[in-house]
């Protein structure tokens, strides 16, 4: 194959290791583009020497997006935020951005354009985030009519912030909450502390993402399609945490914790520098994390989805009591 150059925003992030990785295996040429690239010097090592270059490129200027698209056979969007903080204001950043990502794109004469948003993005959702993820796909597909686009749930590996967070918080809370169950009642002469379960959701690992991104790239056909990412299976947000606290050997209260109450704990959150829950992260645990009936997904990719039993004990057990090594003490 010829060396290809793939152009890949937020290539420093949790995800973006993943993609360079890949694409590096496949033999593209890769311009990672990040706002330090200082940050992003570890990426030089999944690949060839010259292989994997870091770029300094800020979304939000349209000349800097243009010289790092500049030349590029394709470009992958993976850039994001949860919550907003000073200049990084979702608008910005997930419509904005995405826009001016797609248009240099466009006027680059870029042959595939990927585009990574999130499951639940909507125009008609309460939450800002959900609102702002489907501006910038509208906002991409006006711009770039070919685009891919990419809806995962939450995403889970060695480095995520979803698994690792709530491990860590289970280290030194002696209670967990479970966000959306209902507070206990008498149900059918029993009672029910924990109702469905809370929110559900679908993880999907972030290699099979990464790998969905190369198929993207490496295929024939430009796809014009919008793809709900998930795993193999759903959880409730109490089966996620009972994971945890299996593969960690701990024993925690479980609290349900109904939606009017975290939102009251978000407003007081939100206000920490790096808030461990906002009140749109409350709106957007209302509805579930999962992939809709009859939308594209992983399975027409050809790939098989990796299961959360797989990957995540692999992870979870340096957060065992006494060390990742603790259970062998005994032998």
């Amino acid at each position: 194959m010829a060396e290809k150059l793939i152009t890949v925003f937020g290539a420093s992030g949790f995800i973006g290791r993943y993609v360079v990785k890949r694409l590096a295996t496949q033999g593209y040429l890769v311009r990672a583009a990040v706002r330090e690239p200082a940050s992003a010097l570890f990426l030089k090592t999944m690949g060839d020497v010259g292989q994997v270059t870091p770029l300094q490129a800020n979304i939000r200027d349209e000349a800097s997006v243009s010289a790092a698209i500049e030349g590029a056979h394709g470009v992958v969007n993976l850039i994001g935020i949860l919550f907003e903080s000073g200049k990084q204001k979702f608008d910005e950043v997930h419509r904005k951005g995405a826009e001016n990502i797609a248009k240099a794109s466009t006027n680059a004469g870029v042959q595939k354009l990927v585009h990574v948003s999130a499951l639940g993005a909507s125009e008609d959702s309460q939450s800002a985030y959900a609102r702002s993820k489907a501006a910038g796909e509208n906002a991409v597909r006006a711009a770039f009519g070919s685009a891919v686009v990419f809806r995962p749930s939450v995403v889970f590996g060695p480095q995520d912030d979803f698994f690792n967070r709530f491990a860590e918080m289970v280290c030194v809370a002696p209670a967990l909450p479970i966000f959306g169950c209902p507070l206990p009642s008498i149900r059918n002469g029993t009672l029910d502390c924990y109702g469905d379960g809370g929110t559900k959701f679908q993880p999907i690992y972030a290699g099979d993402l990464a790998d969905a991104i190369v198929q993207v790239i490496d295929s024939n056909n430009v796809l014009d399609r919008t793809y709900e990412l998930g795993g193999p299976q759903v959880y409730s947000f109490k089966e996620i945490l009972d994971l945890i606290l299996l593969e960690t050997g701990r024993r925690r209260l479980l609290v349900p914790l109904p939606f009017w109450i975290a939102s009251i704990v978000a407003f007081f959150t939100e206000l920490l520098p790096v808030p461990p829950l906002t009140r749109d992260q409350v709106i957007l645990l209302r509805s579930d994390n999962v992939v809709n009936e009859g939308s594209f997904s992983l399975a027409d990719l050809g790939i098989d989805a990796t299961s959360v039993e797989s990957i995540v004990p692999s992870y979870l057990d340096q957060y065992c009591k006494g060390g990742r090594f603790s259970r062998f003490s005994n032998a």
